[in-house]
């Protein structure tokens, strides 16, 4: 039984006193792969220096989270347009739009967000989505930018159906987490609606670890109480949701991860 964790930042120093064992208990519970979603400059050098150590089973990605557009915006954009030209990275993320806590770099997150989509398509890369607060203005800029279907991921996906289907509908997978096992956030009973054909999981460690982890650092072990949570909200047993998601990551990802 194989799983991909297709968001994870385990790059950060939550980990720095045991990655190695986080990484040993990943690979024992049958995680083939890691992809790492970066977050801005600061993030890059300790990102690439531990996928330098695990190549073949950590994948880094680059991008500008949009809680990091602020003043520097263009700056942080050319660094990561350098790093998009050297080859190096499987996806554009985690980029997007965040209203959750600060509201006034609004415009420039949606502008960010839209350059990143043209240096998306422009590298034949798949692209990650960070929406929290944001659903009108990431459809918004989808929306204008659309030519031809996406490929990406709705991380974290919390929505609502129709805001599953309208993601789906553009292309993009909805990436699910530990949120799906908290009981008041309601995402089971959309994910219930959803085949699991436009599912991949992820943890987003070290934050919002699952059931029965809940208030403790996340880690990417810790997707296998999400994968059994989703087999019960779909009525399947553990090996399907583990093949269907990770197929849909690997095809996704595809040729930097073997399908």
């Amino acid at each position: 039984m194989q799983f991909i964790d297709t968001h994870s930042h385990i790059y950060l120093d939550a980990f720095d006193d045991d990655i190695e064992a986080v990484i040993e208990r990943a690979k024992g519970i049958g995680l083939t792969a890691i992809l790492l979603p970066n977050i801005d400059s600061e993030s890059i050098e300790p990102m690439n220096r531990l996928t330098a150590q695990h190549p073949q089973f950590l994948f880094p990605m680059i991008g500008l989270h949009p809680t990091s557009v602020k003043e520097n915006f263009r700056d942080e954009l050319q660094m990561v347009r350098k790093e998009l030209e050297t080859g190096n990275y499987v996806a554009v993320g985690e980029i997007g739009i965040d209203l959750y806590w600060d509201k006034s770099f609004r415009q420039e997150q949606m502008d960010s967000f839209a350059k990143q989509i043209t240096w998306a398509q422009e590298f034949n890369l798949p692209f990650v989505i960070h929406c929290r607060e944001a659903f009108p203005e990431v459809f918004e800029v989808l929306d204008q930018l659309r030519q031809a279907p996406y490929r990406g991921i709705f991380h974290a996906f919390t929505g609502t159906i129709e805001q599953a289907h309208r993601a789906i509908d553009l292309g993009f997978l909805l990436g699910i987490g530990g949120v799906l096992s908290y009981k008041n956030a309601g995402l089971a009973e959309v994910i219930q609606q959803i085949p699991l054909e436009h599912l991949v999981l992820e943890t987003d460690a070290p934050y919002l670890p699952p059931v029965p982890h809940r208030g403790k650092r996340n880690e990417p072990a810790f997707i296998l109480h999400t994968a059994e949570k989703l087999a019960i909200i779909h009525q399947t047993d553990l090996l399907q949701v583990a093949n269907i998601t990770t197929r849909n990551a690997q095809t996704l990802f595809s040729p930097r991860i073997e399908a």
